[in-house]
Parts: C-alpha cells; structure tokens; sequence
C-alpha cells in the first residue's frame, strides 16, 4: 500500500459516522454543561488553539493557565472549516496525558449565555468534544474553567498518524475557513506571541515551512 492509498484509507474511514448536531441536541449540551451554574458568578473558558489568536467574545479578564491531564494534539478530523469530507484537515484537540499550556478568559456572568450560545455554535457542530470544567493553575491562582476536551470515541478522532501522513494532510487540506497550514502555522504564531511553548508544535512548523508550499 502507498504512502498516497494509505491516506485515502483513513479519509474513507474517518467519515464513517460522521452527522452534525441538531440544535435540540447542542442545545441540551450547553444546557448541561451550566447545569452548576448559579447566575451570578462569573464563568472561566481555557483556550488552547484558535480561541488564542480569534477568541470572538468579549471577556473580563485573560490569564496563562496550565490544564493538567490533557495536551494539544492535532487529533481532530475537519470536513468542513479546514477541510471536506472527502479530503479533511486536521485541527487541535486537547486529548489525553500531559499537560498543556494555554488561556483563561473570564466572561461576565451577565454575558455568559449569549457567549456560550455562540461558543456552542463553534465548538460543538458535531459533538466530537466532551464540555468539561477542569482545574487550571494561573499566577493568580487556580480557578475552574470550561474545556473542549477530545471525545475519543469519536470517528472525528485521530489517532497513530506518523509525521509523515500528518504533515501531508495538513499541506493538501483546504475548507471553508482556508488552508488547514494556514490554521496550523496562525496557531503556532498566536502561541508563540503570547510566550507560550509548545516543542512539538514547533517541530512540526519546521518542517512545513521547509518543505514547498500548502498544495490546493
């Protein structure tokens, strides 16, 4: 099997179930997800990707935050934003093990449900994240924050891709938000501005940028 029909193979295999949310379903998610919530108190959200360069939300307060227990991985299948579904990208997820370092935002408790209606809309089309309230250490402290994790349950899950089909995915995808190279090296600049290190996202950089251009 080529490099090439072993690509084809995961794409065929990775839109075997793939649906969207109904917005009854998302809707009992967020519901869920504010189940603990009292109305007055102000919410935390972690960011660790493209919440850090194009958050979209007004917030109070932003802090450096390390989440325990969780890394940033390009673990998820995109068929639509940076991707199709005949030929998807690959965007970040936080998966399991490690840790990883990123953003806190405080919301307002006054604007919680109109920005958690929108931050659904963004990060829960399909559901291959689990909403969870994770402890995260910041200078300031700890504080609880909501965090899309990767529900490895999931067909949208991506696991035991070496280098070499990662990096091959990430140059050919394209979808309604642009090249997924594109997201990947924004990700990667927003993390380094904001002075957060992230070595395999590094390595990985390196070698998009020495080899030719993302290929459309």
């Amino acid at each position: 099997m080529t490099a090439s029909d072993s690509l084809e193979s995961l794409f065929a295999a990775s839109g075997a179930s793939f649906r969207l949310l109904t917005e009854e379903q998302r809707q009992a998610s967020l519901d869920t997800a504010l189940a603990h919530w009292n109305q007055r108190d102000d919410l935390w959200v972690y960011g660790y990707g493209s919440l850090i360069w194009r958050p979209e939300f007004d917030f109070v307060e932003r802090r450096h935050a390390l989440l325990r227990g969780y890394h940033r991985s390009l673990c998820l299948w995109s068929r639509v934003n940076r991707g199709t579904p005949e030929r998807p990208g690959l965007v970040f997820g936080l998966d399991a093990g490690g840790s990883c370092r990123g953003m806190v935002y405080r919301i307002a408790a006054a604007d919680v449900p109109a920005i958690f209606n929108e931050l659904w809309k963004r990060e829960m089309p399909s559901g291959a994240y689990l909403p969870k309230w994770l402890a995260c250490a910041t200078d300031a402290g700890r504080i609880q924050a909501l965090a899309f994790v990767m529900d490895r349950s999931k067909d949208a899950y991506v696991r035991d891709l070496t280098r070499e089909q990662l990096i091959a995915i990430v140059r050919d995808a394209h979808g309604s938000y642009g090249p997924c190279s594109e997201y990947v090296l924004e990700t990667a600049q927003a993390l380094e501005t904001a002075g957060i290190h992230d070595h395999k996202l590094k390595i990985i950089v390196r070698e998009l940028k020495t080899l030719s251009g993302p290929q459309h």
